[in-house]
């Protein structure tokens, strides 16, 4: 029997909802790499800060839910917020390492993004537990007020609503970061910092300084980036990032380093994730390793495609040596 493919079968309610799903990690992963990136320092491991941003988060949620804590910090609001802060704080300390390695000690800084990778993977695989489930999820932030309608309005509320914490703040992240990178005094220092430091340094920008403070920054959206993929996503697995920190780095080279047209790449490698269980769903008999390969074949695209139009920041993977 030949399965039935429809216009409903590549947008719906579902799409979208998955698109939104596979989008949020990449948009927050891709402010990460903006942040760090126009201020002059290459940051391959947003990565492995995804990926022990998502250790911490599952790990704070079960060691809070268990019977010898205190009571009040087994509340859902304040184990959740401690989860998400928990991996915010792993994915600002792994970049504050790269930020030593890579600005005090010189080490180039592709190689210190893998090392910080490998380090990640190799630990989150030894510390992660078989057998563990996360206890729950982040509940959604406002519930969808026309879900018992019958028309369009229960459909544009199922998509508007019904939405955990994680997943606003990463869409509410994206004018706020091209305000604040072009429009106030940090997004202009940050932008010459990563165009000329000598520059910026001769008009007193204390450039290392600023570095450090936007890996830090970068770390932490990272860090969320982890957080939403078990705190709205599914339980903890080895390796659970599955190559999104180098997506979120494409997409980051598709929006030419700015924050609203990172949004749109964003959702386009979240709606390609989500055609893989799209097509499953309509029966069409295709083997799900080259449906699950769409994504990365996507990544590749566009990065042929754009990768000699996009200017990346001048002074991009240079030690600045101050003088």
């Amino acid at each position: 029997m030949t399965p039935e493919i429809t216009l409903g079968t590549f947008i719906s309610v579902a799409a979208i909802n998955a698109a939104i799903r596979g989008a949020v990690p990449i948009i927050l992963g891709a402010m990460s790499g903006i942040v760090s990136e126009r201020s002059g320092i290459v940051n391959i491991a947003i990565e492995g800060m995804m990926l022990f941003g998502a250790y911490a988060a599952f790990y704070a949620n079960v060691a809070l839910s268990r019977a010898d804590v205190a009571p009040f910090l087994q509340t859902q609001p304040i184990r959740l917020g401690l989860a998400i802060a928990a991996a915010a704080l792993i994915g600002m300390a792994l970049a504050l390492l790269h930020a030593v390695l890579s600005i005090r000690f010189k080490v180039d800084q592709i190689i210190s993004g893998t090392v910080i990778n490998i380090f990640a993977l190799g630990m989150t695989g030894y510390l992660y537990e078989g057998g563990q489930n996360v206890i729950d999820r982040l509940p959604p932030v406002i519930r969808n007020p026309f879900a018992t309608e019958q028309n369009v309005l229960a459909d544009i509320g199922a998509i508007v609503f019904d939405k955990g914490i994680l997943t606003y703040t990463a869409f509410a992240l994206v004018p706020l970061l091209g305000f604040l990178l072009f429009r106030t005094t940090w997004g202009l220092r940050t932008r010459s910092v990563g165009e000329n430091p000598r520059a910026a340094d001769t008009l007193g920008v204390n450039v290392h300084r600023l570095q450090f403070t936007n890996l830090a920054i970068s770390g932490v959206l990272a860090g969320l980036a982890g957080a939403v993929l078990v705190l709205e996503g599914v339980s903890f697995e080895r390796g659970m990032s599955n190559g999104r920190g180098f997506i979120a780095l494409a997409v980051m080279i598709f929006g030419a380093w700015r924050p609203s047209r990172v949004l749109f790449g964003a959702l386009l490698f979240g709606y390609a994730t989500a055609l893989q269980s799209q097509l499953q769903f309509a029966g069409v008999q295709i083997p799900h390793q080259f449906v699950g390969m769409l994504p990365y074949v996507l990544t590749l695209i566009v990065l042929a495609g754009f990768m000699g139009r996009a200017r990346p920041p001048a002074h991009i993977g240079k030690a600045y040596e101050t003088e």
